[in-house]
């Protein structure tokens, strides 16, 4: 579906099942920061009233993720650690073009969608490879919520832009996050 070029390995989830506690808190604040990455697309697009409500909605969404991330936390009993910074999204963000507004819009777009996307295959990798059957299932509801969000972001980038130059700039976004992703994969972490 997302035509991700490297595919998770699969050992990832063994490295995430090892330090339930960080993999957790980690998550907990990529959720925080979809939360945020939603409020400041709303802030890009005031003059679209049908796509501020989408992205109220899925800042909403992200939220409640955070929410249910922290509640996890709390009831095994582990500390709801620091901010993190999260290597690969800022590695992802230096890819964002600069410049006339209407490019840097759908440029933002497909970096949320890029990110939504890497963040599904990683659920769908726990999903797949976790013994903890509590985790299993959350991970998969939030897998099937992470992939309505590359949807709709891949979808808002192509009605706002040219489709032709958006579908070329998304095969940029592909090659640009295999390049980097190959540096990831062995840390506790989402995106790590």
């Amino acid at each position: 579906m997302f035509k991700l070029k490297l595919p998770t390995d699969p050992r990832w989830a063994n490295i995430a099942e090892g330090n339930i506690g960080e993999i957790l808190t980690d998550h907990a604040w990529c959720e925080q920061k979809a939360t945020t990455n939603a409020i400041s697309l709303i802030n890009m697009l005031p003059e679209y009233p049908e796509i501020v409500t989408e992205l109220i909605a899925i800042a909403q969404e992200e939220l409640d993720h955070f929410s249910q991330v922290h509640e996890i936390i709390k009831k095994r009993g582990f500390v709801f650690g620091k901010a993190r910074k999260d290597d690969y999204v800022n590695e992802l963000a230096k890819f964002v073009v600069q410049g006339r507004r209407e490019d840097l819009i759908v440029d933002k777009l497909l970096f949320a969608a890029m990110i939504e996307a890497r963040s599904c295959e990683r659920f769908k990798v726990l999903t797949e490879n976790i013994k903890d059957e509590e985790l299993k299932t959350f991970y998969k509801e939030l897998m099937i919520s992470e992939a309505n969000h590359y949807t709709t972001f891949i979808g808002f980038a192509r009605q706002l832009g040219d489709i032709e130059k958006v579908n070329k700039r998304w095969e940029e976004w592909l090659e640009y996050e295999a390049s980097i992703i190959k540096s990831y994969g062995n840390k506790e972490t989402i995106h790590g």
